[in-house]
This record gives structure tokens, C-alpha cells and sequence, in this order.
């Protein structure tokens, strides 16, 4: 893999679907040397406004993966494809 994949989880810290996702998207992260990064969609006027009720929110720069639930077929493909 050439360059580290960067995602983005918009989450809450009271979310329990939060949580689940960011513990279901692990495996991947590891199988595919990307990184996430867990951003608190209440600290952010703009996020909230775009977000609040799909949390958890997967993203690849603007590219929404996956809310909700992990969309794990999904992921994987898309990973793959920019790896």
C-alpha cells in the first residue's frame, strides 16, 4: 500500500451504534493500514447541522461509506479500490 488511508467516523460519545462501528471497523483498518479518525459531531455546528441524526457516519474525505451500521462488503470494496 502506498499511502496510509485516512477515514473519518462522525460520532457521539453516548452513541452506542458509535461505538459498535468503531469496534466492527478494526479488522478493516488493520487489513488495510488505514487510520480513523473519531470526530464528536456536537462539537461541531456544521457536522451537527449535516449529520446528527445519521451518526455514526463513515467517511473517506467527502465520501460517505457507510451510517448507521457498518457496511462491511461495502468498506472492503472500497478500500480496496483505493488502496
Amino acid at each position: 500500500m502506498s499511502e496510509n488511508i485516512q477515514l473519518t467516523l462522525i460520532s457521539r460519545s453516548y452513541c452506542h451504534l458509535c461505538h459498535d462501528m468503531e469496534v466492527a471497523l478494526a479488522p478493516l483498518l488493520g487489513e488495510f493500514s488505514a487510520s480513523l479518525a473519531v470526530v464528536d459531531v456536537d462539537a461541531d455546528e456544521t457536522l451537527l447541522t449535516r449529520y446528527d441524526e445519521l451518526v455514526p457516519v463513515l467517511l473517506h474525505g467527502d465520501t460517505e461509506l457507510c451510517h448507521y451500521h457498518l457496511d462491511e462488503e461495502k468498506v472492503r470494496a472500497y478500500l480496496t479500490a483505493h488502496a
